[in-house]
Order: C-alpha cells, then structure tokens, then sequence
C-alpha cells in the first residue's frame, strides 16, 4: 500500500496543534518541513501507480459492461426472431459475466477511492507546507522584531544614561554658581562693613595725632596751672 497505509495519520495532522507545543518553533518547523517534503515526494511517486491502476479496472470494467449489454441485445434480437434456444445462450452467458462485473466494479472503486485518497494527501502536504513557511516567516518576522526593539532598547538606555549624567552635571554647576555667590555676596557684605569702619579709624588717627603747637599750648596750660 506504501503512502496510502499512512492516509489516515496525514489527514489527522494538526500542523497549528503541533507548533503550538513546540518548545522549539522554528526547530520543529524545519524538521516537520523536511517530514512533509518526503511525504510529498511519496505521494507523487505512488500517484501514478494509482492512477495507472485507476485506468485499468475502469478499462476492465467498460469491457464487461459492454460485452453484457451486447449479449442482452443478442438475446433480444433471438427473442424477436423467434429463435428462444440462441436467446437462451446469450442471457446464460450474460449471467456467467455478472459475477465478473461484480468482482471488477469492486476493484475500480477501490482503485478510484485510492486516487481520491493520494489526491487529498497531496493537497493536505501541500496546505501543511504552506501553512508551515507562513509560520516561519511570521516567526522570523517577530524575531526581526524583538532584535530591532532590543537595539532600540539599548540606544535609549544609552540616551537615559547620558541624559542622567548631564542632569547631573548641571546640578553641579548650579551648587557651584550658587556657592560662588554666597562666597562673593559675602565678601561684598564684609566690604561694606570694613569701609565705614576705616574711615572711623582714620578720623580718630588724624585727630590723635600731635604737633609740636600743640605741645607748646600744653605746656603753657600746665605752667600756668602750677603758678
């Protein structure tokens, strides 16, 4: 029977099924793809043969037909001439040939039932073929995809991560400003108290200071304060 023994298993086969518990898709596609193409090649092979034997039971079987109603119309044609004994024979014979019509009817409906059979099987390892190269692309597809929102992924962790560092370094450069500031309001605010402060300081140097009038009025007053 060769493929035909394994009709019933390929018809059965639930391409989407066995994907969907494949712990390895795209493993499981190539090996179940490499499965097809051989079932495919098989079926190609025997469909000839089987087609072959098609053509023959239905030649055989045409011939037996013909041959029956040949003799019906033999047997007829006594009948009309009035010749029952050669009427006789004919249907005698037409009847020895019924069992042999049985016998080939069954043999071409066995072999058109097989042609039927490989004809479903091609069309099934073809849709299963098909269904599988729709599954890979639409795998690779999702695997293009991952990969290119990984790198997406990378660049924008790359991106954060300068963007973190430049936040952090304005921030210094803000706490910089802001202490030069303090440091510089400071010394303006030290300046603006040393200022008066000096100058007090210089107008009491300048009215200590003596001269030599100014001790000889001293002297005077402290004589004329002894006398």
């Amino acid at each position: 029977m060769g493929i035909l023994s394994r009709f019933r298993d390929i018809m059965a086969s639930n391409v989407n099924a066995l994907l969907d518990k494949a712990e390895d898709p795209e493993k499981t596609i190539d090996d179940y793809m490499r499965s097809l193409n051989s079932d495919l090649g098989k079926v190609k092979a025997e469909t000839a043969s089987v087609l072959a034997d098609e053509r023959r039971a239905k030649s055989a079987l045409d011939e037996c037909n013909a041959e029956i109603k040949k003799l019906q119309r033999y047997a007829e044609k006594s009948v009309e001439d009035g010749k029952e004994e050669d009427a006789l024979k004919f249907l005698e014979r037409k009847a020895a040939l019924a069992e042999k019509q049985n016998r080939l009817q069954t043999s071409y409906d066995l072999a058109s039932a097989n042609a039927v059979k490989m004809k479903q099987m091609q069309d099934k390892l073809v849709w299963d073929m098909g269904r599988l190269e729709a599954r890979r692309t639409e795998l690779k597809e999702k695997m293009a995809a991952a990969k290119a929102q990984q790198r997406m992924n990378s660049g924008n962790d790359v991106d954060s991560s300068f963007d973190a560092l430049e936040e952090k370094a304005n921030h210094a450069l803000d706490e910089a400003m802001a202490l030069a500031e303090l440091r510089g309001g400071a010394k303006e605010d030290d300046l603006d108290d040393l200022i008066p402060q000096l100058e007090k300081n210089m107008s009491t140097n300048m009215n200590t200071t003596t001269t030599a009038e100014d001790e000889l009025a001293a002297l005077k007053e402290k004589m004329n304060k002894k006398e």
